[in-house]
C-alpha cells in the first residue's frame, strides 16, 4: 500500500520499552510515502531512561521523518484548526494517556493534538 500524499501524525508517549518497535514503524510509513509528523508527550521528550537518550531519540525521529517533532501545547494545538494531518496515530499509548484522553484532559502535546484532531472528525488511532 502506497501513502503518497498522506500526512500521518504519530504521537509517542512514555511507553520507553517500545521505542525501538515505533521507531520501526516510522520508517515503514516514511518509506511508503507518508508525511510523517512526530509529536512528543513532554516524558518521551525529555526522560533518558535504561532504552535510550530522549534527546537522541527525538533527533533521529526527526532524521528520519524529515520534519520538527512537536513538543509543545502551543504547537500541537494548530493541527486541529490548520488540519495538518490526515490521521494522527497515539502510539505507543501509555495508560496515563489513554486514561486523561478518555477524561478530556490536555495537559500534554500528543493529549493536545488528539483532542484537536478529533474536533476535525478525523480518524484517531490509539495503540495501547
Amino acid at each position: 500500500m502506497q501513502l503518497d500524499g498522506i500526512n500521518i501524525g504519530v504521537a509517542i508517549t512514555g511507553s520507553f520499552c517500545t521505542f525501538d518497535k515505533i521507531k520501526a514503524e516510522i520508517i515503514n510509513l516514511v518509506e511508503k510515502g507518508a508525511n510523517v509528523l512526530p509529536i512528543f508527550s513532554f516524558n518521551a521528550a525529555s526522560i533518558n531512561t535504561r532504552f535510550g537518550n530522549a534527546g537522541e531519540f527525538v533527533q533521529e525521529i526527526e532524521k528520519i521523518t524529515q520534519n520538527t517533532a512537536v513538543k509543545t501545547i502551543e504547537d500541537a494545538e494548530p493541527l486541529g484548526p490548520k488540519g495538518l494531518v490526515d490521521i494522527l496515530l497515539i502510539a505507543p499509548c501509555s495508560g496515563n494517556t489513554l486514561a486523561k484522553l478518555s477524561n478530556g484532559i490536555t495537559d500534554t502535546p500528543v493529549l493536545m493534538a488528539a483532542k484537536a484532531h478529533i474536533r476535525n472528525n478525523k480518524p484517531l488511532v490509539i495503540a495501547v
